[in-house]
């Protein structure tokens, strides 16, 4: 074999290994698109485990009436049921009533988008279950509701914080736990012991 032939084989063999070294490069490069969709994914599944968070921390918010509210710091020798005191259950009444209504505007919502004939029995059973749940839940809201305008009304009158049975402040805190309370605790008590005895 001349050297020139030998030349000639070297160099052909040397294009055919670097061909072969820079076909696995283009295969390497398509997997690396494939990561890309699987993070999509991963991020849309991640914001609705977000919003599912968020719902639940709403709902928790409302199921305690009225969510995170600054108690009333109550000064030494100040005369109970004052302006300042007023202006602040006004507030609490207020967006209380506010968030329960957000609710129930949530639900009509919710209960339009979710609305689907479905074919299977058992789908449209556990469609209806849901629903008279939502709607069972949005009438003792609107109870409340009625209950909080009741108690507006009766901060208007100044009537608001003495107890309807006996006429001794009901306290601050006792309503701002519940500030719909229209008793005292004492005759709270007497009225609950009252129900079992007639349950009984």
């Amino acid at each position: 074999m001349s050297p020139k032939k030998a030349s000639a084989d070297t160099v052909s063999t040397k294009k055919a290994v670097s061909k072969k070294k820079a076909a696995p490069k283009k295969k390497a490069a398509t997997p690396k698109a494939a990561p890309k969709k699987t993070a999509v994914k991963k991020k849309t599944a991640a914001a609705k485990k977000l919003n599912i968070a968020e719902a639940k921390e709403r709902a928790d918010k409302l199921l305690q009436g009225f969510g995170n509210f600054e108690p009333y710091k109550v000064k030494s020798g100040e005369e109970y049921m004052n302006d300042d005191q007023i202006a602040h259950f006004r507030l609490l009444l207020m967006a209380w009533k506010h968030a329960l209504m957000e609710e129930v505007d949530r639900t009509v919502q919710h209960m339009q988008d979710e609305a689907a004939n479905f074919p299977d029995p058992n789908d449209r059973a556990s469609q209806e279950s849901d629903f008279t749940m939502e709607l069972r839940a949005r009438d003792r809201e609107r109870k409340l509701i009625k209950k909080i305008e009741e108690s507006i009304q009766t901060l208007d009158s100044e009537d608001y914080g003495y107890c309807e049975s006996c006429g001794v402040e009901i306290g601050i805190r006792r309503l701002e736990a519940r500030p719909t309370a229209t008793l005292c605790i004492d005759c709270k008590t007497l009225d609950e012991i009252r129900e079992k005895q007639k349950g009984g």
